[in-house]
């Protein structure tokens, strides 16, 4: 994709919905936890489906899929990537959105899922910058798994990636399912398909404006000369 000078103009007819936005906005959801029967696991499986619904093309996968060893800077120099970081480079590269359904461990973020991070944030470029990204979370707690959340987000928004504010943590979430795997409370029910369709609309408006541009800095004291473009990662 060419990159725009800061003298081009806004396209013409900017504000008019793109027939084909949606359908093209792929997001993959990943569960993470490998556990068999994983509430967040089905937490994300109903939020695929939301998505689907919503008229997003949704990528499921679990964190089990993603076989990696503990990060190891040695043996990156000397084997490379395991094979289950870049299977999951590649997932991620083949979305424009991410979404991650995290358990919490001890009040915060899961360590497979922290390795995980840390082996895929070693490619170069780097995949989850500039990525949209929500979290959300189920838990059997009084909070969800909130606070795993709020864990996650620090690695993930040092990465670049853009974290929607609003998270989603469902508490008591051993009760919270029905048998079709829809929430038994329909208020909850309401705020997770509300949150998901305003996490898409986002996405969807950073895949349609083009004119959107910005500078990213990885670390306080980076003094890139990279161009500003009209996608970060061209």
């Amino acid at each position: 994709m060419s990159s725009l000078t800061d003298h081009e103009p806004f396209p013409v007819d900017g504000a008019a919905p793109h027939p084909d936005a949606r359908a093209s906005l792929r997001v993959l959801v990943l569960a993470g936890s490998a556990r068999t029967g994983s509430v967040n696991a089905r937490l994300a499986t109903l939020v695929a489906d939301l998505v689907s619904q919503a008229g997003a093309p949704a990528d499921l996968a679990t964190l089990g899929e993603f076989v990696m060893p503990p990060y190891d800077a040695d043996a990156e120099s000397d084997q490379g990537q395991p094979p289950g970081a870049v299977a999951l480079r590649e997932r991620i590269d083949a979305a424009q959105a991410l979404i991650i359904a995290s358990p919490e461990y001890n009040a915060s973020v899961p360590g497979v899922l922290k390795n995980a991070v840390d082996w895929v944030s070693r490619f170069r470029p780097q995949p989850f910058k500039d990525k949209q990204t929500l979290l959300i979370s189920a838990s059997p707690s009084m909070v969800g798994g909130n606070r795993g959340l709020w864990a996650l987000r620090i690695p993930l928004e040092h990465l670049g990636a853009r974290v929607y504010p609003d998270m989603f943590s469902l508490a008591m979430a051993h009760q919270a399912f029905t048998e079709d795997g829809t929430l038994a409370d329909p208020g909850l029910g309401e705020r997770l398909g509300a949150t998901i369709e305003s996490f898409l609309a986002l996405a969807e408006a950073d895949t349609r404006y083009l004119c959107l541009r910005h500078r990213w800095y990885e670390f306080l004291g980076d003094r890139s000369d990279a161009p500003v473009t009209a996608r970060a990662q061209d």
